[in-house]
């Protein structure tokens, strides 16, 4: 007996321990800061929270323009040309999450909320319309900025419906969705958008599954969503496809 209850103590110990190193070292779990190796025409400064972040620009005249937010292990100066070809009279601003490519600061949820806010309401000075483009951790921040801002149109690039949803298949044994701090939960928030939205799935995603990007297209309005399937794709080759980029231009 008094074996038993030794083994039942260490195991309760070890994932006491288990539970613990998930709930301190998530973000570095979630996040992967890279470095702006993109050299785009311009860049825009904003100074959120005693934070600098830093915006990669394609400026282009007129009163349209696209706010991108980028994937968690991503460089959006890259992404800044094919926006631009895709929306080629948009002038297009990719905002560099806290800790990538120049910006200070740690990225979290409620950091990255803060700064799409910033954003939108900086570049809606000067443009009426205002279409959002998020991808994979990035769909989650264009969603909430559409619950949140009058954004004209809403593009989701290998969305998931929640990251606790997403997470917990792959950790069955630890209550994950207890312990997430960083939620991104943007089935919660689809049913109050009334945003014309398009969502772009990869055929191929070894990401995010096909049923958590469905469960989120569910949630949508009925008329306010749609998803196309982007055939030969991964998640991270998704942009690489023709068939990516006019689906783009025809939304």
């Amino acid at each position: 007996m008094r074996t038993l209850v030794t083994l039942l103590l260490l195991a309760g110990a070890l994932y006491a321990a288990a539970c613990g190193a998930v709930l301190l070292l998530q973000r570095s779990m979630i996040y992967y800061p890279q470095p702006a190796a993109g050299r785009p025409p311009e860049r825009l400064r904003l100074d959120v929270d005693g934070a600098r972040v830093l915006v990669s620009v394609q400026p282009r005249p007129g009163g349209r323009a696209v706010l991108y937010f980028g994937g968690n292990a991503e460089d959006v100066s890259l992404s800044l040309p094919e926006l631009a070809a895709a929306f080629p009279q948009l002038a297009v601003y990719a905002l560099h999450y806290r800790g990538y490519g120049g910006s200070t600061g740690a990225p979290t949820e409620r950091a990255l909320h803060a700064d799409a806010l910033a954003l939108f309401d900086r570049v809606h000075a000067s443009h009426r319309e205002v279409l959002v483009v998020g991808r994979s951790l990035g769909s989650g921040v264009a969603v909430w900025l559409a619950s949140q801002r009058p954004v004209s149109r809403l593009v989701l690039v290998t969305p998931f419906d929640s990251l606790p949803s997403l997470a917990a298949p792959l950790v069955p044994w630890l209550p994950v969705r207890w312990l997430l701090l960083d939620r991104y939960d943007s089935a919660r928030l689809a049913p109050g958008i009334a945003t014309p939205t398009l969502i772009l799935a990869a055929e191929r995603d070894e990401v995010v599954p096909r049923e958590n990007t469905e469960r989120l297209l569910r949630q949508f309005r009925p008329g306010t969503a749609k998803m196309v399937v982007i055939p030969a794709s991964g998640h991270n080759t998704i942009s690489a496809t023709p068939a990516y980029s006019a689906a783009l231009r025809a939304f």
